[in-house]
């Protein structure tokens, strides 16, 4: 179950949703449907209550770079992430800093 939640997903805008509501953003394995990620959140933090969970995949970005030899072109992979409401409880993601 720990292979299904990857990282916490920490920019501004997970940042504000976390503290107007209970919404936390997390980067999670491709494969892993709804049902297992609101399994795997409430095994990692057992005094959670997952309300709702929305998924989205984020499209790899286009990357280019100069070198000695040339343009250099590639892509960063895609990703999925998911957004999680909680019912009752609240995640700190700084507590082991």
């Amino acid at each position: 179950m720990s292979q299904i939640i990857l990282a916490p997903v920490l920019t501004e805008k997970s940042t504000r949703l976390s503290d107007e509501g209970r919404h936390y953003s997390f980067r999670v394995a491709k494969t892993a449907n709804k049902l297992e990620i609101r399994k795997a959140i409430e095994d990692r933090y057992p005094d959670v209550e997952v309300k709702e969970v929305r998924t989205m995949v984020v499209r790899g970005k286009r990357r280019r770079q100069m070198t000695k030899r040339g343009l250099v072109q590639g892509r960063q992979a895609g990703w999925k992430k998911a957004i999680v409401t909680l019912r009752a409880g609240e995640i700190d993601f700084y507590e082991s800093v």
